[in-house]
């Protein structure tokens, strides 16, 4: 197909919006559209935006200013999260030329190729009679339409071995300091039959390891009919494709059922890993957040987690300094996560959503004593690192392979989501058995046993 333009594609935040991204890059390149080398050399660069905190909406504007300084004459599209939120807000920044909601992102490229050097406008058929100029927003929990295509890890080609395939969006929980589903919408699955289809591509392509992604993974399937659940789209996918390894990410925790916990367990095929948000290990906290589990809850769903998976990574997100988090309550989520067999967390200090209930609260807390509180648990979590790498010392583990380094060796990823440091120069997409020779920080260090 003959080029129509030029275009480039940043996104921004986390795996759900990096695979929306992965999608529109496929509808850019179907419509014609060839990719530029950077924003400086595209007729039209399209943001693919965040806006779970105020900093990710800070780093969009500084991007769009960036862009704009540069080279005036380049057509910005700005789309996702912070598109849906805040629309106007976008839209008055100079070099924006059309701001595309979540609600109408899965026809984004129908709205970017006229930006191009086609005409250098949206004709106003296809924007809406009703719409601002340059706004194109709708109802997003009226949207049923789901981007997927597959996402990896990294830029450069060598880290790309990890494809992450979304079959999940939006959520229908309301947690008291979240925006998402306001910007995403309500929870909503891809079927079975593009689910396999897009897996048995990458494994074709040659990819031995697909991570599963979503906004909220594990209500895959409640909105289908029939209704179905996260463990049976795994053994669906275990039986109709030959990925070697399945890899699912974060799970909350009342979606880890006996019935998923034992298929994890017991499948070679699926990591030893379990990803399950916290957030606090208060219950008067949770009940602000208006979370839907108790601590005690939470402590039973890891200790069944640790007791079928000995060897499991298993890890959690945390939030310090949600409004009116007391001295006690702070030291409530210490004491849960002290006692816990976590592997590792990703430690958050709140921050504030304009349209949530929290940014409403009394007694938000000091951000120098939030900054403190997340010290103290990222310390916490580190020192349960060092003893679960250390653990593995002298022992046998399976890693796929990764990329190289310049100083001769080989950079992997373990089964049970460690990142490992091999001797020498391996081949990226290896699957491997390492012996383990050091823990070091945050890393072991180790050697090839096996390549198969």
């Amino acid at each position: 197909m003959k080029s129509v333009g030029t275009y480039f594609l940043k996104n921004f935040g986390c795996r759900a919006t990096q695979a929306d991204g992965a999608a529109i890059e496929r509808q850019l390149l179907e419509r014609g559209l060839t990719r530029a080398v950077s924003p400086g050399q595209a007729e039209v660069v399209v943001l693919n935006t965040c806006t779970v905190t105020a900093s990710a909406d800070q780093d969009v504007r500084s991007a769009i200013r960036r862009i704009h300084r540069n080279n005036p004459d380049t057509r910005i599209l700005v789309t996702g999260c912070y598109a849906q939120r805040a629309p106007e807000e976008i839209s008055a920044l100079p070099g924006v030329s059309l701001v595309v909601g979540n609600s109408h992102k899965h026809a984004l490229a129908d709205y970017a190729v006229p930006l191009t050097s086609v005409g250098g406008f949206v004709p106003l058929a296809l924007v809406g009679a009703a719409a601002e100029p340059n706004i194109v927003i709708g109802d997003i929990f009226a949207h049923t339409e789901l981007l997927a295509a597959p996402v990896f890890d990294g830029d450069d080609a060598s880290d790309k071995t990890r494809p992450n395939l979304k079959v999940q969006d939006g959520c229908n929980n309301r947690c008291s300091f979240c925006i998402i589903p306001f910007v995403r919408g309500r929870s909503r699955s891809l079927a079975l039959e593009p689910v396999i289809r897009e897996a048995n591509d990458l494994v074709t392509r040659g990819y031995r390891e697909i991570v599963l992604s979503g906004i909220n993974l594990g209500r895959w399937g409640r909105d289908l009919s029939p209704r179905s659940n996260l463990a049976a789209m795994l053994r669906v996918i275990l039986d109709n494709t030959s990925i070697e390894k399945l890899r699912i990410s974060s799970v909350e925790p009342m979606d880890w059922t006996s019935e998923l916990i034992e298929l994890v367990a017991t499948s070679p095929r699926i990591a030893k890993h379990a990803h399950v948000p916290l957030q606090s290990g208060s219950d008067t906290v949770l009940r602000r957040m208006h979370r839907k589990y108790r601590p005690w809850h939470y402590a039973d769903r890891i200790e069944r987690i640790r007791r079928a998976m000995p060897e499991a990574a298993i890890g959690a997100d945390v939030m310090v300094g949600f409004p009116g988090e007391s001295d006690e309550e702070f030291e409530q989520t210490r004491a849960l996560i002290s006692r816990l067999p976590f592997t590792y967390l990703h430690v958050f200090t709140y921050s504030s959503r304009p349209g949530t209930p929290s940014a409403e609260m009394a007694s938000q807390v000091p951000v120098q004593l939030a900054r403190a509180r997340n010290r103290v648990l990222r310390d916490l979590a580190a020192a349960k690192k060092r003893e679960f790498l250390q653990s593995f010392v002298g022992r046998n583990l399976q890693a796929l392979t990764l990329t190289h380094f310049a100083d001769g060796q080989t950079e992997a990823l373990t089964d049970n989501y460690l990142k490992l440091l091999l001797a020498g120069r391996h081949q990226p997409n290896s699957m491997v058995t390492a012996r383990i020779d050091a823990a070091h920080g945050e890393l072991i260090t180790g050697h090839i046993a096996v390549v198969t």
